[in-house]
């Protein structure tokens, strides 16, 4: 018992504190501004409302009416989205993906030549790299062992073997 216990000690002694870090703590975060746009009609002036709107990417544009006395639709000029035939009630969200920033024009099929058209501009979305304190990662040995680690295991394996040694005799 005495000598397990004299070597469990000299373990702990000679070898080294091992500190092995991961990663830093970086992380990224999206714009959590993923509110719903909501995209009328006035069918007496012929015009979405609003006509015009800005968003991120990955943010939703939703076209919403009911009850219309014309149908209407929302149709974007080279087909990106479509909220299918003129019915004078519709309930059509369109979410833009990431990767999709651009200038979207968008028409009513039924009522293209009243003017009834609208645009909807999607910013590239904001990505945030938000750090840990960088002069504590500078200090901070990445993925390190200290060098004396071989020499330490040589000695305890020096030590068993004289006191395994003796206790055979």
């Amino acid at each position: 018992m005495r000598k397990s216990l004299l070597m469990l000690i000299l373990f702990s002694l000679l070898t080294p504190n091992m500190y092995v870090y991961g990663v830093s703590g970086n992380y990224i975060a999206l714009n959590e501004n993923s509110e719903t746009i909501v995209i009328t009609v006035d069918s007496t002036n012929f015009r979405f409302t609003p006509s015009e709107v800005t968003i991120e990417e990955g943010q939703s544009v939703r076209f919403f009416w009911s009850d219309e006395i014309l149908a209407h639709n929302a149709v974007e000029e080279n087909g990106f989205f479509d909220s299918g035939n003129p019915e004078t009630s519709i309930d059509f969200t369109f979410e833009f993906p990431i990767g999709s920033n651009g200038t979207y024009a968008y028409i009513c099929e039924p009522h293209e030549q009243m003017g009834m058209e609208g645009t909807i501009v999607v910013t590239p979305i904001v990505i945030e790299i938000e750090e840990e304190e960088e002069e504590k990662e500078e200090n901070k040995p990445v993925n390190s062992m200290p060098n004396f680690l071989l020499p330490s295991t040589f000695i305890i394996l020096f030590l068993a073997s004289i006191m395994r040694s003796r206790t055979v005799k």
